[in-house]
């Protein structure tokens, strides 16, 4: 089997496993403002990662890492090469500033046409911030070709690529001719240990940056999130103790107060 040109989406944002008051709402602005938490590449494109250098050290062949911003730190992108990635692209200008998942897209397509060619692109199921979970499949569509969302496990095969594809009761097993677009979940396997002689061996590896001009992209068609309103949670707790007798009238009990508040 010939060797895979794949091409990886990885997109930066604030670490998602920082403590919830270390993020503010500002609600006039209608915008979420990380207080002294790194940005970090999303969790589930760690997973796209992961799964394209598995393949790539499986079967053979070469994996572009590529991430969308307008800010994006290059020590923290520069990860994905330490961890076996062959080149990173980095889309940075002014007009990525909070787009919509289309325009995004629409940016990463044009950059992917221009990749030199591509069998297999690879997205984390969503990202750690928005949660949108719909940019992969949108940048399928533009490409058109044909894309398997919600991967727990890829087999790359003659006749294609084989992925196993989460469902509420299990999974389906696919089979996507390539090139084909695979976004993956977190049950594809964290991405490898990366050690810091790893990670200080690329910092002189050079990186591709372009921008809209570079790109020759209609700025008209980007477009921004449009945010309604944003604000922080205003809930309330409150503590009860569950009585009873015995453990299991207490657990009865338990079981009743939870239907009660709709909780199962």
């Amino acid at each position: 089997m010939k060797p895979l040109q794949i091409v990886v989406c990885i997109k930066q944002v604030p670490d998602p496993e920082g403590p919830v008051d270390a993020f503010k709402v500002d609600s006039d602005a209608k915008r979420i403002i990380p207080v002294g938490i790194p940005p970090v590449i999303n969790p589930f494109d760690e997973n796209a990662l992961e799964a394209a250098i598995y393949i790539k050290e499986t079967y053979g062949g070469k994996v572009t890492a590529i991430s969308l911003g307008e800010k994006l730190a290059q020590p923290v992108l520069r990860k994905a090469l330490a961890a076996g990635a062959d080149e990173l692209i980095l889309l940075v200008d002014q007009h990525f500033k909070d787009l919509d998942s289309g325009s995004t897209a629409y940016v990463l397509s044009e950059a992917i046409r221009r990749t030199g060619g591509y069998d297999l692109i690879m997205t984390g199921r969503q990202a750690g911030d928005w949660d949108f979970g719909v940019t992969g499949l949108l940048l399928a569509e533009m490409l058109r070709i044909p894309s398997v969302n919600l991967a727990r496990k890829l087999d790359r095969k003659e006749d294609g690529i084989w992925v196993e594809k989460l469902t509420r009761d299990g999974y389906e097993l696919v089979k996507a001719p390539m090139p084909a677009l695979i976004t993956v979940s977190n049950e594809v396997g964290e991405l490898r240990y990366i050690s810091i002689r790893a990670l200080q061996s690329v910092r002189a590896k050079p990186v591709k940056v372009y921008g809209a001009e570079d790109l020759d992209l209609d700025i008209q068609r980007l477009a921004t999130r449009q945010i309604l309103d944003l604000f922080p949670f205003q809930g309330q707790r409150e503590c009860r103790f569950i009585e009873g007798d015995s453990n299991q009238l207490k657990g009865e009990n338990l079981a009743l107060k939870l239907r009660e508040d709709r909780v199962i």
